[in-house]
């Protein structure tokens, strides 16, 4: 993974659409992310997290959940979420354990959460509608912003591109929204060398051909908290709730929309951990 790293473009681990000037610290504590009372009323706040991994031997899966589980409700309490997503790997090559993680900690949020395989689930269409009760390509609408979840692999594990019918239905459904929102673990562009994204050019051209796709979030890389761009179409990464690889810390992503349409996203370091950008040689 350290060859991945080093190639990362220097992004922002912060950043304001629209014209919100400034950013926002990775590092302060979630108290002080609480942006609303200066963006102006907000239509929607959620949060994204992913790459949960639970059930990876070796590592501390069941006190990583128990974390995210706090942190979100101790975020929601400080400002109220609509909703959380969790973007992939919820479990690790077992996708036996996905009604435990459900049921034992993710229904434990004070809001809705929504769910899309990563390519750690191993989770058929079946099975995944059978824990969650949708399927692994849904979409949803909340407070007139489209939201697109689309799988990026499948029950081996291999990385694919998302399903090309489903996303062209999807996005001519929600076309004449102001912001549509698209969520996918694995990218579908390769921006750095020797990386484990996909390369699906039709993926990328189809996002950029609705104006209203105003943003697309993605995890799969732990390493990865900040953003990369497709023409001007920003793509962002959350770092990870657990596993054995990736930044030091846990965390998750806020974003938020105003009544005037302005979106405002900023990663949280939930663990508040210090180290940052270590190098051993």
């Amino acid at each position: 993974m350290s060859s991945r790293r080093l190639f990362i473009k220097s992004g922002l681990a912060s950043i304001a659409l629209a014209g919100i000037p400034g950013v926002v610290s990775a590092l302060d504590p979630v108290e002080q992310h609480v942006l609303s009372n200066s963006a102006g009323k907000l239509k929607l706040r959620f949060a994204i997290a992913s790459d949960g991994h639970y059930g990876q031997p070796d590592t501390p899966f069941k006190k990583d959940h128990e974390n995210i589980i706090q942190w979100l409700n101790e975020a929601h309490h400080v400002s109220p979420l609509n909703f959380v997503i969790i973007n992939g790997d919820l479990v690790h090559d077992r996708p036996e354990l996905l009604k435990e993680v459900k049921n034992n900690y993710y229904d434990r949020l004070k809001v809705p959460f929504y769910a899309i395989p990563g390519n750690h689930d191993h989770a058929d269409t079946a099975t995944w509608k059978s824990v969650f009760g949708y399927e692994d390509n849904f979409s949803f609408e909340n407070n007139g912003i489209g939201f697109i979840l689309a799988n990026t692999s499948n029950t081996k594990g291999t990385y694919i591109a998302p399903n090309a019918d489903f996303m062209k239905r999807e996005l001519e459904k929600f076309k004449d929204l102001k912001t549509v929102f698209v969520i996918l673990h694995i990218p579908p562009h390769l921006w750095v060398p020797e990386n484990s994204f996909v390369d699906s050019p039709e993926t990328v051209s189809l996002l950029h051909s609705y104006p209203n796709v105003k943003a697309v979030f993605h995890g799969h890389d732990h390493n990865l908290d900040a953003v990369f761009y497709t023409n001007k179409l920003p793509h962002f990464f959350d770092s990870h709730i657990g596993g054995n690889w990736g930044t030091s810390y846990r965390g998750y992503r806020i974003v938020e929309v105003d009544e005037a349409n302005k979106i405002t996203t900023y990663q949280v370091n939930a663990s508040k951990s210090p180290l940052l950008n270590e190098t051993s040689f």
